[in-house]
């Protein structure tokens, strides 16, 4: 009955946090793609992405005044644009800093996962101590007036702009894999590793340009979610969670089932707020995890993955 009243009031909002926990699993899942690796460091890659869009959004807006028409567009593409490269390149040095010595030493995979938690922790610890340790808010891009009304439920400028960007850049990444040599690499390197390697493929330029379109949506996610809520150095660390959970629910390796992941993810946990209490929020998404991998283990769209890198 909860369900029924308040359907489409709720169906918006998740949608909209479910398009932020797409980008990020996108993340997750190129990496697990090319080396079956859980790169967990990916949360601060997001964080990052946040404070970037934090500081490009204060230079450009004056304090007390909020941009309209143009000006809101292209200081929303700046936030964009800037958050995404500075995300892609704490992605790069990630992966050449971290993991390309550990994959050098044939290091086994138990070594690459404390790395990443030890990366993951000194990330976000670093932004602590430069940015401080309190709740940052970007200033406001646009006026987030209603735009329209659905069967009752208002939507916002907001809720648009976010969605809208997520879905833009989750095709535009699905174009590239399938569609250009880049994605031909990419895809031939997760199915197996070693063959693409005798066919000429450059597997260590392929895993770097996968972190880097990883870190590129990441660094856009933590800008988006920073507009819808606030930045902070601990911002990676729940939404990281619960997109791994939306990467592993779509099919890890699986770029269209980490989309669907988090949409569905973002979708189930907002509906749940009509019908419980927000304390039980956030268990709501490994209780579908769990559900879903009894029956299906490998995910919704998951399928057997070739050897690593």
């Amino acid at each position: 009955m909860c369900l029924t009243q308040h359907f489409w009031q709720f169906l918006i909002p998740g949608i909209t946090l479910g398009s932020l926990y797409a980008l990020i699993a996108i993340g997750y899942t190129l990496v697990y793609g090319v080396l079956q690796l859980i790169n967990f460091a990916h949360s601060e890659v997001f964080m990052t992405g946040g404070f970037a869009g934090l500081f490009i959004a204060q230079a450009l807006v004056t304090t007390g005044v909020t941009p309209h028409g143009a000006d809101s567009v292209l200081y929303m593409l700046a936030g964009l644009a800037g958050s995404a490269v500075f995300g892609a390149i704490v992605a790069f040095l990630l992966e050449r800093v971290a993991y390309r010595p550990l994959r050098r030493r044939n290091a086994p995979r138990l070594v690459y996962l404390i790395t990443a938690i030890g990366a993951s922790l000194f990330l976000a610890n670093l932004a602590g101590k430069l940015f401080g340790r309190d709740k940052s808010n970007i200033p406001d891009l646009y006026s987030n007036g209603v735009v329209f009304t659905l069967f009752g439920a208002q939507v916002r400028v907001q809720q648009l702009v976010i969605i809208g960007s997520g879905l833009g850049l989750m095709v535009l990444l699905d174009t590239v894999v399938r569609r250009t040599k880049l994605g031909a690499g990419i895809r031939s390197v997760a199915q197996d590793a070693q063959t693409a390697s005798l066919m000429g493929v450059n597997i260590n330029r392929v895993i770097s340009q996968t972190f880097v379109i990883g870190g590129l949506l990441g660094g856009a996610a933590g800008f988006l979610f920073g507009t819808y809520l606030n930045v902070h150095y601990q911002m990676g660390f729940l939404p990281g969670i619960k997109a791994f959970a939306a990467a592993v629910l779509g099919g890890i390796g699986n770029i269209r089932g980490a989309m669907l992941g988090g949409l569905l993810l973002g979708i189930v946990e907002s509906l749940s707020q009509s019908c419980m209490s927000s304390q039980w929020i956030d268990v709501v998404a490994f209780v579908v995890l769990i559900l879903v991998l009894m029956f299906r283990p490998t995910g919704i769209l998951g399928q057997r993955l070739g050897r690593a890198a």
